[in-house]
């Protein structure tokens, strides 16, 4: 999870040029159970119409994380499974003062093949809506919901799943429906 500035704003919708920016996680819940059938309509949609959309994506979620304090939600702590990388471990280890064998133990879980994952969801390292961890948070949470990243029409699944629990990836996927000129007619 990104740290972003937030304008203090009475209520929960924000304005940013004109545009408002929901964070109700109530309202964008339930507004991801009403727009299932539109939201895979847009998937369709930016797939066959807009393949290489990344450039839009990227000037409108910068405009969107500029509005949105995401240590004021942590839904994404709620969540996610995080990967970790074995350095980072190392960080946590040290940060406990505790031995890198003593940390896995008590906070991540490891595959076979490696994999390092947080071993509950929600995270160990969420406390209220603040990671306890953040200035040593994963390179997972840090990235996420990833729309910094080229390949926005490939993870558009992904990006759905979490449409209903992400301010972000609500305001910005809404912003670009619009940007785009989706409608529900636009695919069959």
């Amino acid at each position: 999870m990104k740290r972003r500035k937030k304008k203090k704003k009475s209520g929960k919708m924000k304005k940013n040029k004109q545009v408002s920016v929901e964070t109700d996680l109530a309202l964008i819940s339930a507004r991801d159970q009403e727009k299932a059938e539109e939201n895979d309509r847009f998937r369709s949609f930016i797939s066959a119409q807009h393949p290489d959309i990344d450039s839009l994506v990227w000037e409108i979620s910068t405009e969107v994380e500029s509005e949105v304090d995401c240590t004021h939600c942590g839904n994404c702590c709620r969540s996610l499974m995080v990967t970790v990388e074995p350095e980072e471990v190392s960080v946590i280890a040290a940060r406990e003062g505790c031995s890198e064998a003593a940390i896995k133990e008590k906070y991540f879980e490891e595959s076979a093949g490696g994999t390092i994952i947080i071993s509950r969801i929600p995270c160990h390292f969420l406390t209220g809506n603040s990671c306890t961890i953040y200035e040593d948070r994963f390179q997972t949470c840090r990235d996420f919901p990833y729309l910094h990243k080229e390949g926005f029409s490939r993870r558009l699944p992904f990006l759905l799943m979490h449409y209903g629990s992400c301010p972000i990836i609500y305001n910005v996927i809404e912003r670009l429906k619009t940007a785009t000129q989706f409608t529900l007619t636009s695919v069959p």
